[in-house]
């Protein structure tokens, strides 16, 4: 072969000069294209010789083209062998022969400590002799084993790694070497354990939450079926925490619930389940109480009585003593009423609901009469949503006289005329429309009708005042004095013919704000009236700050006066405070003449109740008005 057969022309030049360069050795690989045009690898050798006088060179191109490919492939593997997996190469036996960096990385040991040994110096001792032997089984019948496995690193700790392993075979088939890799699943479990913990766990107290606990009682609830073994979920609100985190702010309120948890968790049995069910309700399920029914009904009581006595304990935050009560509903389980675990919580609520409306602080246990009248409360709740666009609601009033029986006011009612029920009272719809958040509406549709009623001429000319119950929640909207502005202007109401009346509760909450909202409302001629008063939290502070115009003497005050010299004595006290500021005085409920004379004994007041006259439909009420020329 010809120097000139194994490089393109123009390459030749640079093979010479790199051939005369030297005096011996490598001229360096070169590209060679053969006769039927498939490339090869040349390496040229050149060697200078010289012999009585005489020089020459002698030049060899040696093929070596596989020889580059193998050097190649091992630098590839060279390269893929070290990756952020470890990789291990051992024996048949299991002995390691090789490893990688990441292999040192993840488990601590070096190539010095690990080559030599046994691939058994991880075992962690999680995994018994029935894993491994199918862990061999499967590398024999198929080569090829892969799964999670705990294995122990250099300093003792265990860690779980998902192994990939392989069996390596000669010509004949026999197994020579096994080539494992492998990479840590601790971070990848840690962020699986949080995920979970943050699906099924309490946040701010590490407490289950609604789903876990659901999840659990359906768990015991089968069990206590199958085993004929009764449980019980207690339901636990505590009373007024809203007023705690509203006065001391959420910091404070946080603080007090991580702090209800840890008694609530450290007060129970091992196996029974405490949760927080959301914001200040929290409840425990009783496992495995006994199998009679009126024993697990004592247990249940017990515990429940022993959490609402550990709870009225004071607890100190920022060295302030916080003392909380906590109502408490209770039911057992399985019972005859109850098709599936939903039932159990449905029943728990209603008996919390109970116990808080029997004045809080209490224990109630559900029966079944309260299951009827959740129901009916609970149809009441939608059919009531849909009586405002229905046009079932209706507007009442009664009237509000003077000591000679003149009427010179008149309180606006509502009442719902229901299309099946007939004429629905209101203390059996107002409740549920205060907690369901359907006061709003409701509020709106009556100041809407009262305005409309205001505005129309032989309305005006009465001169009629008419008083409007206002709910805290509703005078509480950001937007309620522009809403009511507007409603104002649009209808073209006189404001000074407007009382609001308000109860003692709104004063409670944010006094700065409303404060704010009656001045700029007392500023347009509107008048307030605090409703109820005396059997709220009265206060003679907020009296002196509000553009009050007038007190209302509750009903139950008025009802025994003329017998009763505690009540007597109240009246009078109130009716000498209204004196002192200057402020009107409507006395509710006067339903008798006893009644009536016992209070115009003591002065000048407007009186409301059946005796002066009944509620009745705002229409018919103001057309007699009219006919008789306001009286």
């Amino acid at each position: 072969m010809k120097l000139t057969d194994i490089r393109p022309p123009e390459d030749i030049p640079a093979l010479l000069d790199n051939i005369r360069s030297r005096r011996t050795g490598s001229a360096g690989i070169w590209r060679h294209v053969c006769a039927d045009g498939h490339p090869i690898q040349v390496e040229v050798i050149a060697h200078r010789l010289e012999w009585q006088g005489c020089r020459a060179e002698l030049v060899m191109a040696l093929d070596v083209t596989e020889r580059e490919r193998t050097a190649e492939n091992l630098r590839l593997a060279a390269a893929a062998f070290e990756t952020s997996e470890a990789i291990t190469v051992t024996d048949r036996s299991g002995r390691i022969l090789r490893i990688n960096q990441a292999f040192t990385r993840i488990t601590g040991y070096s190539a010095e400590e690990a080559v030599g040994q046994n691939h058994k110096l991880l075992k962690s001792g999680r995994h018994d002799a029935a894993f491994y032997r199918a862990f061999w089984e499967s590398l024999r019948q198929s080569g090829h084993w892969e799964g999670e496995i705990w294995n122990r690193r250099k300093n003792g700790s265990v860690f779980p790694q998902w192994l990939s392993i392989r069996a390596v075979t000669n010509s004949a088939g026999e197994i020579t070497h096994y080539v494992s890799n492998f990479f840590d699943l601790s971070e990848r479990k840690e962020a699986e354990a949080t995920i979970h913990r943050l699906s099924s766990r309490d946040p701010l107290t590490d407490l289950p939450n609604r789903s876990l606990f659901r999840d659990r009682l359906s768990q015991e609830f089968a069990s206590s079926r199958r085993a004929g073994h009764y449980g019980a979920v207690l339901q636990l609100d505590i009373d007024r925490f809203k007023a705690v985190n509203d006065a001391r702010g959420h910091a404070v309120g946080d603080e007090l619930l991580r702090r209800i948890a840890l008694r609530l968790r450290e007060s129970i049995r091992e196996g029974d389940t405490v949760a927080r069910l959301g914001a200040d309700e929290f409840a425990v399920l009783l496992c495995d109480l006994p199998r009679s029914e009126q024993a697990a009904a004592r247990h249940a009581h017990q515990v429940a009585e022993k959490l609402r006595s550990l709870l009225e304990r004071p607890f100190h935050v920022d060295e302030r003593a916080y003392h909380l009560v906590a109502s408490v509903g209770i039911t057992l389980f399985p019972k005859q009423t109850q098709s599936e675990s939903d039932d159990v919580l449905r029943e728990a609520d209603t008996a919390l609901y109970r116990a808080k409306e029997a004045g809080r602080n209490t224990v109630r246990f559900f029966e079944n009469s309260m299951s009827e009248e959740a129901r009916i409360r609970f149809e009441l709740e939608n059919e009531l949503r849909k009586a405002v666009d229905n046009n079932e609601l209706r507007l009442y009033l009664q009237p509000q006289v003077d000591c000679d029986g003149k009427v010179l006011a008149a309180e606006a009612l509502v009442r719902w005329q229901h299309p099946e029920r007939g004429l629905v009272p209101p203390g059996a719809f107002i409740p549920i429309a205060e907690e369901s958040g359907l006061i709003l509406p409701l509020g709106d549709w009556v100041l809407r009708q009262c305005c409309r009623l205001l505005s129309r001429p032989e309305v005006d000319r009465l001169g009629l005042r008419i008083a409007v119950n206002v709910s805290p929640r509703q005078f509480r909207q950001p937007d309620f004095v522009p809403r009511l502005r507007t409603l104002l202007n649009a209808t073209g109401t006189d404001p000074t013919r407007l009382t609001m009346e308000v109860t003692e509760g709104l004063m409670l909450e944010d006094i700065g704000d409303t404060i704010a909202k009656m001045n700029e409302l007392a500023d347009i001629g509107m008048h307030f009236s605090i409703d109820d008063f005396g059997t709220g939290y009265s206060s003679l502070a907020y009296l002196k700050r509000l553009p009050i115009h007038e007190l209302k003497i509750d009903r139950t005050f008025v009802q025994d006066a003329p017998t009763d010299p505690n009540d007597a004595a109240l009246v009078d006290a109130i009716l000498a405070m209204a004196g002192h500021l200057n402020l009107q005085v409507v006395a509710e409920g006067v339903e008798t003449e006893a009644q009536a004379r016992f209070l115009r004994q003591r002065g000048c007041m407007l009186f409301q109740g059946y005796l002066t006259g009944r509620p009745e439909p705002a229409t018919e009420l103001l057309a007699r008005w009219l006919e008789g020329g306001g009286t």
